[in-house]
């Protein structure tokens, strides 16, 4: 079975997608920072006869990045790295006058620095796979100008270059950032606790992600909208 390492696992798109893949039979290496939350996140996703591994703990934490590694090793393989756990800098977000340089530090090392932390350590098995895939969970404030959002879509632009550079160092690989677009997720809830507008579910688009893998397309920066599409 293929095997797949998923960041920020418990809650929102990396729960559903580790749901998604589940289903198709994919092993999973889950990691979070709630452990209560992760463990009750991968009792779920055994019920679809897959193995979970369930690993709490943060990715700026190199002995953890390490172990996320190690437990894909043990499950035989790893053909999928999703880089989906983030952090705002601030909660809810506040203009770039009043944005906590400590909290821009976090931001750039959840979001930018432990992502290329973890694909140097998942490196090896990716290639070894024959067919290693990398996704980047991106955001549109990554390449628009959003008021509140200038640290956060600061860390993320920092991710999409990685992703970008990483895919021309490694062109075995697939390298896909991924754009979901807005979401009703517990990480915009903290991000604009005011805005109570209704927003997609963070299944809706598991497909556009699911395409990505059953059609392997060219390395590069991809949005819900076009990944949603017809075919």
């Amino acid at each position: 079975m293929p095997v797949a390492i998923i960041t920020g696992a418990s809650k929102g798109l990396g729960r559903a997608l580790g749901a998604a893949l589940a289903q198709r039979g994919w092993d999973l290496v889950l990691d979070a920072r709630t452990p209560d939350v992760l463990e009750g996140t991968a009792g779920e996703l055994e019920r679809y006869g897959t193995r979970v591994v369930a690993l709490p703990g943060d990715v700026t934490d190199a002995g953890h990045r390490q172990d996320l590694v190690s437990a894909a090793k043990d499950l035989g393989s790893l053909e999928l790295l999703v880089s989906n756990a983030s952090a705002l800098g601030a909660e809810p977000l506040v203009r770039l006058e009043e944005l906590p340089l400590e909290g821009l530090r976090v931001a750039l090392e959840t979001n930018a620095v432990a992502a290329l932390g973890l694909v140097q350590e998942a490196l090896p098995l990716l290639r070894e796979s024959g067919a290693g895939a990398v996704i980047a969970v991106s955001s549109d404030a990554a390449a628009e100008a959003y008021e509140t959002w200038g640290g956060y879509g600061a860390s993320k632009a920092a991710l999409d270059h990685l992703a970008a550079v990483l895919a021309v160092e490694e062109p075995d690989l697939r390298v896909w950032t991924v754009d979901p677009g807005d979401m009703q997720t517990d990480l915009y809830a903290a991000a604009v606790p005011d805005d109570d507008e209704p927003r997609p579910s963070a299944e809706s688009v598991v497909p556009g992600f699911l395409r990505l893998l059953d059609e392997r397309p060219v390395s590069g920066r991809y949005a819900a909208p076009s990944l949603l599409g017809a075919r």
